[in-house]
């Protein structure tokens, strides 16, 4: 049996927690101007963009105190550490998201049966400012921080970019309304990105629910990493096949591999070492592989269960 765990990733959360830590005090400053001015523009737009600035400051301080939590070493009762505290950041940024949609879209379809007053001078300075203010953010976050990989980063850059489409609505709504007297653009602007924010938070959501139902991560693919190791000489079946998210860093597997009742113990941590190598390119970071011998007594009840070489290995693993 071996256990393996590339974990170099120090450098890239320092960043993303100074850049979090930016983000936040940028955010949390212009929410309370955006906030103030939604009420003396009497904007639904503004009001919806600085409730979810509002939203924003929580989920970057959520998804900073996740960063640093995750951090704590393993101990007893907790083997793996922290480190699932960044995707319940990353699900708890996503739910929120959706929550703030839906809000949004509630109350603009009331101001479409009660239109108000809508000042747009002011509505427009103010959503200009904040234009400029997630784009600096945004910016800071996608060029400093792991928004590809990070679920995490991603969700709290998810909440800063839905916020940018809301400054973006909002200054389109402003126009309109100065223009054009049209002052039910500021409900179709909060609806427009509303819909947006929904579409962006499902996507945050689903994939971090998928990691802690210990789904199959979606950068593994099941087949390739099971025929890696069927196609070894050595392996002769392969059963008891489980891949999953541990972290943002680590896809974690473990497996049992039956070989031939005279293979060494050196000839087996030679077999090992090479899996490991190959693993490693398929995105698999924690490994542990049981080699043992056919004599061995195994349930044969869970997903991938029995795989002897020659075998399709699509049909085992979909």
């Amino acid at each position: 049996m071996t256990e393996k765990h590339n974990h170099n990733h120090g450098h890239v959360h320092t960043n993303n927690k100074k850049i979090l830590l930016i983000s936040f005090l940028i955010i949390g400053i212009f929410m309370i101007v955006e906030i103030i001015g939604g009420f003396v523009a009497n904007s639904l737009a503004l009001l919806s963009d600085g409730l979810h600035m509002f939203s924003d400051t929580i989920s970057l301080g959520v998804a900073l105190l996740a960063f640093i939590y995750a951090e704590k070493h393993a101990t007893q009762s907790k083997t793996f550490g922290y480190k699932r505290f960044e995707i319940l950041a990353a699900l708890f940024n996503g739910i929120t998201l959706f929550v703030i949609g839906i809000v949004i879209i509630v109350e603009a379809i009331g101001r479409f049966f009660t239109p108000e007053d809508v000042k747009s001078t002011e509505m427009f300075i103010i959503s200009l400012l904040g234009l400029i203010i997630n784009i600096i953010v945004a910016a800071l976050m996608f060029k400093g921080g792991d928004t590809s990989h990070n679920i995490n980063m991603r969700g709290a850059f998810l909440h800063v970019m839905g916020d940018l489409l809301g400054s973006v609505g909002a200054i389109i709504a402003a126009l309109l309304i100065w223009g054009f007297n049209f002052t039910i653009a500021d409900p179709i602007a909060s609806i427009i990105v509303s819909i947006l924010i929904i579409k962006s938070s499902w996507g945050i959501t689903k994939s971090s629910l998928n990691i802690l139902m210990e789904g199959t991560p979606s950068d593994v693919n099941l087949s390739k990493v099971i025929s890696t190791i069927i196609d070894e000489p050595q392996v002769e079946n392969v059963h008891d096949c489980h891949i999953w998210t541990i972290s943002n860093e680590m896809n974690a597997l473990s497996c049992h591999a039956v070989v031939a009742h005279t293979m060494s113990i050196q000839d087996g941590e030679v077999l090992l070492n090479r899996l490991e190598h190959k693993l490693e390119h398929l995105n698999i970071q924690h490994m542990t592989i049981q080699l043992e011998t056919s004599a061995h007594q195994h349930d044969n009840a869970t997903l991938c269960s029995s795989i002897d070489k020659g075998s399709d290995v699509h049909a085992h693993a979909h």
